[in-house]
């Protein structure tokens, strides 16, 4: 199968999106299908530029990790599209990359599915809060039904996220195929050798955050559980890493906390060369995120027998099961507070359940999550060719 992946944000740029493109073009690829992709020029590569259309783009002013991808410039070279004879379009974030997918499908006469990566009910009014937030989220909504609608197929990381889009009003037929754990995860990092290089003692205790460093992130209500964990452990240590429109708000409030000797923001990190050894570093990854439509880096955590704290909002769901891997707490602070306290003072506690999680997230394989994809794409394929067909029956009938 020939599959054009289309999306606003890819590698260098570092976030969920990002990773899960990667994943399944790397699986997929690995199954004997080719993936192409058309993503944003960055003007830096990403280690592997194999079958990628860099598109020239656009900073945006109110997000400048992010561009905007020229989408006359791709319609320009829709002779070159056409020549690959594509078997499906899948597209993986829903700006620019979703109007180009659903007029490209239209033009090439191809399937279209696209992946809900974002639960934008929880996440637009972080970015434009000169809008109230109740509109906002009448605007998620409506803007997520009629996307949802326009397409062939969706492809949902949760249930708890299927059956939200459900309400909308989402009548396209979805399927709930998560983004898997690659065999690399595994791999042990060099818990010791990061230390060292981030001058953190080896026996200081450490908490963990790895991901985008966003307001939809909820980190500040983990600066507050630090804050009450440093008053019965003082010597704990919060790292941060990641980067994102956040991080200065977030280190001014740290700051007022009092929390400059608790906490260090270490920025983005090589996946490859780097996050292992960061994971396995912490004696506990922390999470407190309500938007996630999955939460990868819990099982990335658990992968290398980190044990997690985490609340179980939306896609965390789907992913946490309590007592494998992780403990499960509210979003209290007193709540929260306890079990990280308790954990950190329980070696054998937090030995079993690194232990349990690290064969719990076995379980999650990358490459069943492509094989599933699969499945998903060539039934909407067959769907569309019926479909196809009984359009053309309709025309001789009617004629």
């Amino acid at each position: 199968m020939k599959i054009l992946f289309i999306s606003d944000v890819y590698f260098p740029r570092i976030n969920g999106v990002s990773t899960s493109i990667e994943t399944f073009r790397r699986n997929l690829r690995a199954l004997g299908h080719t993936v192409h992709l058309i993503a944003p020029d960055y003007q830096t590569p990403s280690p592997d530029e194999t079958d990628i259309m860099r598109v020239p783009s656009k900073h945006l002013p109110f997000d400048p990790e992010d561009r905007l991808m020229s989408y006359g410039w791709v319609m320009k070279n829709i002779d070159k599209l056409k020549s690959e004879r594509y078997d499906i379009i899948h597209i993986q974030t829903p700006f620019v990359a979703h109007y180009l997918g659903t007029k490209l499908s239209r033009l090439l006469n191809l399937p279209c599915v696209e992946t809900y990566h974002t639960f934008f009910e929880e996440y637009l009014y972080h970015y434009i809060p000169v809008v109230p937030k109740k509109l906002m989220k009448l605007i998620a909504k409506r803007f997520s039904r009629h996307q949802g609608n326009s397409l062939d197929g969706m492809i949902v990381p949760s249930h708890p996220m299927l059956r939200i889009l459900k309400d909308y009003g989402v009548t396209t037929r979805s399927e709930v195929i998560p983004t898997g754990i690659e065999p690399a995860s595994f791999v042990l990092g060099d818990r010791d050798g990061f230390r060292k290089n981030y001058n953190i003692p080896q026996d200081r205790p450490v908490l963990l955050f790895v991901g985008r460093v966003a307001h939809e992130k909820n980190i500040g209500f983990l600066l507050k559980v630090l804050d009450c964990v440093r008053k019965q452990i003082p010597e704990v240590l919060f790292v941060i890493a990641g980067e994102g429109p956040a991080r200065e708000s977030l280190s001014h409030e740290a700051k007022a906390l009092g929390l400059n000797d608790n906490i260090t923001f270490i920025g983005y990190l090589d996946r490859h060369t780097e996050l292992n050894n960061c994971y396995r570093s912490a004696d506990i990854f922390i999470f407190s995120s309500r938007t996630e439509t999955q939460g990868l880096v819990l099982l990335e955590a658990m992968a290398q027998g980190v044990p997690v704290v985490s609340t179980a909002e939306l896609g965390t769901r789907d992913v946490l099961r309590d007592g494998l891997g992780v403990w499960i707490a509210k979003e209290d602070l007193i709540d929260f507070t306890d079990k990280v306290v308790n954990m950190i003072k329980d070696n054998d506690a937090r030995k079993s359940l690194g232990d349990a999680g690290r064969e719990y997230a076995l379980g999650w394989s990358a490459s069943k999550q492509a094989e599933r994809m699969l499945t998903f794409y060539q039934s909407i394929q067959d769907e569309h060719k019926e479909a196809r067909i009984n359009s053309k029956i309709l025309q001789v009938v009617s004629n």
